[in-house]
Order: structure tokens, then C-alpha cells, then sequence
């Protein structure tokens, strides 16, 4: 039970994070505390030991990350590494020397290498490299499952590592410097009605496949997780269908009510060519099942960003 728990949530005020607070309320849970920017700076040792005393949480949900699509990972591979790196490792060995009872470290879909067999099981995540644009970032949360592993097998410290897919959904970094593809393309078509534009360019040759993983769907997965599962393997959890770009930009295309042509970039990198994940052992392990489907996620986070996107700043 972890009701009566004290958890503290890294990167709550986030995008994932603010919705797995939402979660966590409704579900009873009352001892929540949010570590953030710009209270916290998560990279620095100093903010960590005071985060830790002022908690004194039971259990860290660790969700802050610097993250971005392909762009904002070519331009800052050394500090999506670094940054990630040094917030995992020292914030999961502070929670052992504190004896806290749990710690759930979420890793990334580019943790996987280039070329995974689809639909990418656990069991090949040491198979290769990772896609190159990705591999700074994956690399360095993926570290965390080494260091899970390890803190597992010499003190017993309970601590579980779930690897996402995509996330999107309403709330998301609409920020076209550093923002994924799913907002980025809404952003695009938006962009280009206000304009009276007639096209929009989208990166890539448009032949790269994406799952995509609606962020309530995921607070769901972590809740679930935090609460159920307490094994050293590490898990997956996705929606566990695929689509591709091309089928994806004119999805949201239609519904953002965007009239003009896609004009596809092809001088731009595709990023990993597929992902897919195989999201059985989330279901075994602690029942947990993607719920929201492609078209009607995106139909709430397009209206979200129509409602809301003359209060973003970037």
C-alpha cells in the first residue's frame, strides 16, 4: 500500500509529472512533494541532499529529464548526457544511503538499439547501439538500470526501471526548439492556418514507423508499477501499436483542420527507423494496459493546444 506513503516526484511540475500527480491524488495517495526546477536543480549534489532532508520521502518517483526531439538532441548531445547522467546517479544512490524504501527510475525508448527486432522486447536492450541521435540521452538514462541492478544485487535496494515510449497528450512542450514530433507537427499546422500558409515541412522521408503513448495512459503505468512491482528486470510500457510518420502527420493534418501539403524534408535525419514495443510483461507484472487510442488522444491534445496556445511561452 502506498497511501499513507511520503513520495516525492522529480520533474513533477513536468509534463508526465503533472499528470502522474493528478493520478496519485485521486488514488488516495496525500504525502506527495514535487522536486523541481527552479526550487530544486536536480544535477547538483547539494540541491539532492536538501530535497532528501526536506521530503524525507518513503518512496522517489524519478521523472525530471532534459529531453527533446532530433534537433534539440543534435544540438546538446553533451548536456542531454551529462544533465540525465549525473541526475540519475546521484539521486539513486543518496535514496540508498537514506534507506528509502523504493525508487522508480524511468528510462527511454532510446535506450534501444538502432536496429531492435519489432516489437522490441526487453530481453534486447543490450543488443546493440543505440540510434546515433538518440544515444547521448539513451545512454545516459540507461544507466540507471545498471545502477538499479547493481544497488539490487550487493544492498537489496528496492528500486524498478520502466522505459516508456513517445509520450504525448495535452500539456506537452509545444516549444518548436525542443519539443517531439506529435506537438511539433500540431504547432506546424496551427502555425500555418494563422499564416494562411498552404504547406508545412516535416523532417525526415516520412517512412520511419513511432508508438505513441498517451501521458495519462502512462501516469496510469506508473502508478501501477510504483505500487505493484519490485523486480530488477527492466519493463516496458507503451501503448504497443505502431504508426507511421507519414500515416501520423496526416492524421493530425485532418484533425488539426489544416487545409495545405506536407513537404517532407529529406535532407533531415528519420531518427531510429521503427518502434514498436512489446508491452506484455507490464500487463503480467502489475496489469497494467494502454487504454486511449491514437485518434482520440490526439483529438484531446489538439484541443487543448487550440484552447490554450496563446498562454505558451517559449
Amino acid at each position: 500500500m502506498i497511501e499513507d506513503k511520503r513520495i516525492t516526484v522529480t520533474g513533477g511540475k513536468g509534463f508526465l509529472g503533472t499528470h502522474l500527480i493528478k493520478k496519485l491524488t485521486v488514488s488516495g495517495c496525500h504525502l506527495i512533494s514535487i522536486a523541481d526546477l527552479p526550487e530544486y536543480d536536480l544535477t547538483n549534489i547539494t540541491d539532492i541532499q536538501r530535497m532528501y532532508e526536506k521530503t524525507k520521502p518513503d518512496i522517489v518517483i524519478h521523472l525530471a529529464a532534459k529531453v527533446g526531439g532530433i534537433g534539440f538532441n543534435q544540438e546538446k548531445p553533451a548536456e542531454l548526457f551529462y544533465d540525465n547522467l549525473i541526475m540519475g546517479t546521484q539521486l539513486l544512490h543518496k535514496a540508498y544511503l537514506r534507506k528509502i524504501e523504493k525508487f522508480v527510475a524511468l528510462g527511454t525508448i532510446c535506450a534501444y538499439p538502432k536496429f531492435t527486432p519489432v516489437p522490441f522486447q526487453e530481453k534486447y536492450l543490450w543488443n546493440g547501439y543505440p540510434e546515433e541521435t538518440n544515444a547521448p540521452y539513451g545512454l545516459a538514462k540507461k544507466m540507471m538500470l545498471v545502477q538499479s541492478q547493481a544497488y539490487r544485487q550487493q544492498y537489496g535496494f528496492n528500486s524498478i526501471f520502466l522505459l516508456p515510449v513517445n509520450l504525448y497528450g495535452p500539456g506537452d512542450n509545444f516549444n518548436p526548439r525542443s519539443s517531439h514530433v506529435i506537438p511539433a507537427l500540431i504547432k506546424k499546422c496551427f502555425d500555418a492556418i494563422d499564416a494562411h500558409i498552404d504547406k508545412i515541412e516535416v523532417w525526415g522521408t516520412s517512412s520511419a514507423t513511432r508508438e505513441f503513448f498517451y501521458v495519462e495512459d502512462a501516469a496510469e503505468a506508473v502508478y501501477l508499477a510504483t505500487k505493484l512491482y519490485d523486480k530488477s528486470e527492466p519493463v516496458n510500457i507503451g501503448a504497443g501499436q505502431e504508426i507511421p510518420i507519414k500515416e501520423l502527420a496526416e492524421l493530425i493534418v485532418r484533425l488539426s483542420g489544416f487545409k495545405g501539403n506536407i513537404l517532407w524534408d529529406k535532407s533531415k535525419p528519420d531518427g531510429q527507423p521503427r518502434r514498436l514495443l512489446d508491452t506484455s510483461k507490464a500487463m503480467q507484472e502489475f496489469g497494467f494496459k494502454a487504454r486511449t487510442d491514437l485518434t482520440t488522444g490526439l483529438t484531446k491534445t489538439i484541443d487543448w493546444y487550440r484552447n490554450n496556445r496563446k498562454l505558451l511561452v517559449y
